[in-house]
């Protein structure tokens, strides 16, 4: 299957021959998810990867006071998995679910790893997408611990416009590490300013 949106997202790291986009996207098949229907589940062992064609995904785990700490959010054009559980073949710690209606291409290790195996680049394109990603967790640490609650929602609404429309307070909350109640206030600061 050839999609336009995976072509994208995949030659702005590595370049491609035609041949060998052709061949890496025939490697994933797409599947639609319904609205709050779960592509992991915490305890499950994480078989596929994932493209978001369309739609909202919350990847979020599930402590054992039943509180729910949300991760990272993944829309249209970003990249889903529990990469232990996906790499190491272990149950996951994750959850995966998604918010609205949605539509991913998804990729099993077996496959993956026959890419790696004949297309040298493919390993090239997920080193440096993982690097990102590193990149990426290291700042949300680092603001976590740096900023307060009103800068990091002031950060997160800045950095994810499109997103924030497609999440409740809670689910927001959940990501910011506060309480659903502060999250009220913080908002009720942002509507005065």
């Amino acid at each position: 299957m050839i999609n336009d949106l995976l072509i994208k997202n995949i030659t702005k790291n590595t370049n491609f021959s035609k041949t060998e986009i052709d061949q890496f996207c025939k490697s994933f098949y797409p599947k639609s998810i319904k609205k709050k229907e779960f592509l992991l589940t915490q305890g499950e062992i994480c078989k596929v990867e994932g493209f978001v064609l369309e739609g909202c995904f919350r990847i979020f785990t599930i402590d054992k006071k039943g509180n729910e700490n949300t991760l990272y959010f993944a829309a249209k054009d970003w990249w889903l998995m529990d990469i232990d559980s996906f790499m190491n073949q272990i149950p996951s710690n994750l959850n995966i679910q998604a918010l609205e209606d949605s539509t991913v291409l998804l990729i099993d290790k077996q496959d993956k790893m026959a890419l790696y195996n004949t297309m040298p680049k493919v390993e090239k394109l997920f080193r440096i997408m993982s690097q990102k990603a590193l990149v990426s967790w290291q700042k949300r640490l680092i603001n976590n611990h740096s900023f307060t609650a009103k800068e990091r929602y002031s950060h997160f609404i800045e950095k994810y416009p499109g997103i924030v429309s497609k999440l409740t307070d809670k689910q927001i909350a959940g990501y910011l590490g506060i309480r659903h109640e502060f999250l009220s206030k913080i908002k009720k600061q942002f509507q005065i300013e």
